[in-house]
């Protein structure tokens, strides 16, 4: 009979969307392994807890940011990328607004702070992977779901929503087609409020519709981006 000594962990990628960049959540660790090192938020599942309660809690005590929406993203289970023991890490992402969340560390956190994901510190164990993996996700996601507006304000310019399409996916789009299609779509609503946008006339503020878009999608509709 073959006895297993593995533990179970939960990481979560959380990115949220500021100056015009992707970040991403990082907390840096107090405790060694990888001691003073940046690292995803995260933790070992406690035995009476599920995957979602563990990621939700470890989340919660040592970045004070509490999300409504995780995804599960991938599990990584190396027998090396833990130092200390076999630990298989089942891994999450969530989208967020920044401005909607006061960070704070605590538990085995000494600091939390956003990354810009182009900038990022050396992180402990294997999380650049897990944080590769997840923008691979992310990048998918956005041509087939209407996720971009999960990270913008409330409120945006649809300018805003072009840079962050053309900042996550990596490449130029053409701004013009962009604009047709999104508005075809139509789950923008055009509000009557302006803002002015460098030297440019005032520009008129969006907001995306969440009611109208589940209500086309269970008539069929398909968001498609490519």
């Amino acid at each position: 009979m073959v006895r297993q000594n593995i533990k179970v962990a939960v990481d979560a990628v959380v990115f949220g969307y500021k100056d015009k960049a992707l970040n991403v959540l990082l907390i840096k660790r107090n405790i060694d392994p990888f001691k003073d090192s940046w690292a995803l938020p995260g933790g070992l599942v406690l035995e009476n807890e599920s995957l979602e309660q563990a990621v939700v809690r470890e989340l919660k005590e040592e970045t004070n940011v509490t999300i409504d929406y995780l995804e599960q993203l991938y599990s990584f289970g190396d027998p090396d990328r833990d130092p200390r023991n076999r630990v298989v890490s089942v891994t999450y992402f969530a989208l967020v607004k920044p401005e909607h969340h006061a960070i704070k560390a605590d538990t085995d956190a000494q600091d939390v702070a956003w990354f810009d994901v182009t900038e990022l510190p050396d992180l402990a164990f294997d999380h650049i992977q897990i944080l590769e993996t997840a923008k691979k996700r992310l990048q998918n996601k956005l041509t087939y779901e209407p996720v971009g507006f999960d990270l913008l304000a409330d409120k945006f310019l649809f300018s805003d929503l072009e840079k962050l399409y053309m900042t996550i996916l990596q490449k130029v789009i053409d701004r013009r087609n962009f604009r047709k299609k999104i508005l075809s779509f139509g789950i923008l609503e055009e509000l009557d409020e302006k803002i002015s946008e460098g030297r440019g006339r005032p520009a008129n503020l969006f907001k995306f519709n969440k009611k109208q878009y589940f209500k086309l999608k269970e008539e069929g509709f398909l968001f498609d981006i490519k």
